[in-house]
């Protein structure tokens, strides 16, 4: 019997399939470009010019020339390759300039075996371009994309400062100074005082460690018995250097979040914060800025993404400024979740699926989510129940995987609705799931001729 309903509902899914016509060619006035670091190559219609194919220099005065030629040959649609981050200004003039631009993804335009150019480059994307056989890859607006920059700009210069952190404590263990056993982070108001004071000249553990602020676990006593060291001078000349690298990098990151608060105020609010202000949050801690970013994103998105479970308001910064407030650039919430790389990536082949894995992808906002997806394991939500089930029933990686698919869908829908997201809490969702596991039992059992009839204990 299974087997009938397998072969009817193949059938029924083969009879919806459309027929397919002979290839028409979609885009008459399509272009398509093969981009390199020195030299790009163009092709447009054999009917345009009497040479269809040719190379232009990297300078951005031949990229202007490239475009002018472009326009005196009809083009009105270019296609390109996503090379590295040479395709950005090429792309940037081709846009301001009116056409239509596709960046396409390098696995859409696989060449067929054999001999590889740039000039038979040029041609296939051209080619694949005329018949609309190729998808232009998501890039946001202007204004978010000049977000985007800096948010991940604000991310480098995070990481960069977190190695002069890493110096500082090897400055400090080579002096034998175990200052990371008492406190949590030597970047903290008691470690950076102490390290300030070692780096002026004080080596005196008992004035070292009254810098003790109040809420440090670890009591005066123990923090100067962990400052008895070898205080040489070559390694307080290192401490010193990495401590003044340390507060370069705060400089940096601070200039960086007063660029990013300016863009915040430049954008169109989405709502009104005075008719519909946000509950008192938090005072900034760990790599947030200064500024009150929370209200900035929720004036941006007309939502406040940080009542999700697990989002924090880095995580949001980076999810809008991947993904933008134009939800209607993915058909449905399953091709934007394809889109991060958090769907199954089923490949069927005779009819089985031989491979469930998700997408290869490096997607900045989906590793975000993973993290918030993480952060979920002791939460105390419907969203860490959710996670807490995953990781028992299929471990921590699916677990990660299928929690951050959750936090996406999430997402999606506040952005596109403009709707609060309002936790269920734990309970629910436990309840729920055990009415779910009820019904398929009772399912089970009444196809094996049985009744399921609850204990009246």
């Amino acid at each position: 019997m299974a087997r009938k309903r397998t072969r009817k509902k193949k059938q029924d899914s083969l009879s919806e399939i459309p027929k397919l016509d002979s290839l028409k060619q979609l885009n008459l006035n399509a272009a398509g470009l093969d981009i390199g670091a020195e030299e790009i190559y163009a092709c447009v219609p054999e009917d345009r010019d009497s040479q269809s194919v040719r190379v232009f220099s990297a300078f951005t005065i031949d990229l202007y020339a490239l475009a002018d030629w472009l326009q005196t040959c009809g083009v009105d649609t270019v296609a390109m390759e996503s090379t590295g981050i040479y395709w950005i200004p090429i792309y940037e003039i081709l846009e301001e300039r009116g056409f239509e631009v596709f960046l396409v993804n390098a696995r859409q335009i696989k060449n067929v075996s054999g001999r590889k150019t740039d000039i038979l480059d040029c041609q296939w994307i051209q080619q694949l371009h005329t018949y609309g056989l190729l998808r232009a890859s998501f890039r946001p607006s202007e204004d978010i994309c000049a977000l985007r920059s800096l948010v991940r700009h604000r991310d480098n210069l995070i990481r960069y400062r977190s190695a002069h952190t890493q110096h500082m404590q090897k400055a400090l263990n080579t002096m034998n100074l175990k200052l990371t056993n008492v406190v949590s982070d030597v970047t903290g108001v008691t470690g950076l005082k102490i390290i300030r004071d070692i780096v002026a000249g004080v080596h005196n553990p008992n004035e070292l460690a009254r810098h003790r602020d109040y809420r440090c676990k670890k009591s005066e006593k123990e923090i100067a018995k962990s400052l008895h060291g070898n205080y040489r001078a070559e390694h307080i000349f290192e401490l010193r250097q990495a401590l003044e690298l340390f507060d370069f990098y705060n400089l940096k990151i601070k200039a960086c979040d007063d660029e990013i608060q300016d863009l915040y105020a430049a954008f169109e609010p989405q709502v009104d914060v005075a008719d519909n202000p946000l509950p008192p949050g938090r005072n900034p801690r760990g790599n947030e800025p200064e500024f009150d970013l929370r209200s900035y994103l929720y004036r941006m998105t007309g939502v406040d993404l940080t009542r999700i479970n697990g989002i924090d308001v880095l995580t949001a910064q980076t999810v809008v400024s991947e993904i933008g407030l134009d939800m209607s650039k993915w058909k449905s919430v399953k091709h934007f979740a394809s889109w991060l790389g958090l769907s199954p990536n089923n490949q069927i082949t005779g009819g089985k699926i031989i491979r469930r894995s998700t997408k290869r992808i490096t997607n900045r906002a989906a590793q975000a989510l993973r993290m918030s997806a993480l952060a979920l394991t002791y939460s105390d939500s419907a969203l860490g129940v959710f996670f807490r089930r995953m990781r028992a029933k299929h471990g921590a990686p699916k677990a990660i995987t299928a929690t951050a698919h959750k936090l996406a869908r999430i997402i999606y829908f506040m952005l596109k609705r403009r709707e609060e997201y309002v936790d269920p809490g734990a309970s629910y969702y436990q309840e729920k799931y055990r009415e779910r596991v009820v019904k398929n039992l009772e399912q089970k059992a009444d196809k094996l001729g049985y009744k399921l009839v609850p204990n009246e204990a």
